[in-house]
C-alpha cells in the first residue's frame, strides 16, 4: 500500500498553516508548559469538530481543519524545543 500521496499532501496542508501561524503570530517561543496548553486548546477544538461530525453540530466540516492546525502547533512546539533546548530545573529532596 503507497500512501506518499497522503503523505504529501497532509505535510502540505501543515506546512502550509504552519506558515500562516508564522505570518499571524511571527516566532513563537514558548515554555514548553504554555506550549501543551495551546495545544490542548487545538485538540479541543478538534474534539469538539469530530463530535459535531458525529452527532450534528455547526464544526462538522471542521474535522480536518482542526487536525491540520494541531499537527501544525505540534511542529512549532518541535521547532521551539529546537530554538530553545529546555534546562532542567533541580530536583529539591531526592
Amino acid at each position: 500500500m503507497d500512501n506518499t500521496g497522503t503523505i504529501n499532501k497532509s505535510l502540505e496542508l501543515i506546512l502550509s498553516e504552519r506558515f500562516a501561524q508564522d505570518q499571524k503570530w511571527g516566532e513563537q517561543n514558548h515554555a514548553p508548559l504554555l506550549w501543551v496548553a495551546i495545544l490542548t486548546e487545538e485538540v479541543g477544538e478538534l474534539s469538539k469538530a469530530a463530535l459535531h461530525q458525529e452527532f450534528g453540530g455547526p464544526d462538522a466540516e471542521n474535522v480536518l481543519a482542526e487536525a491540520v492546525q494541531c499537527a501544525a502547533v505540534s511542529l512549532a512546539i518541535v521547532e521551539c524545543l529546537l530554538r530553545n533546548p529546555p534546562i532542567p530545573k533541580p530536583t529539591h529532596g531526592a
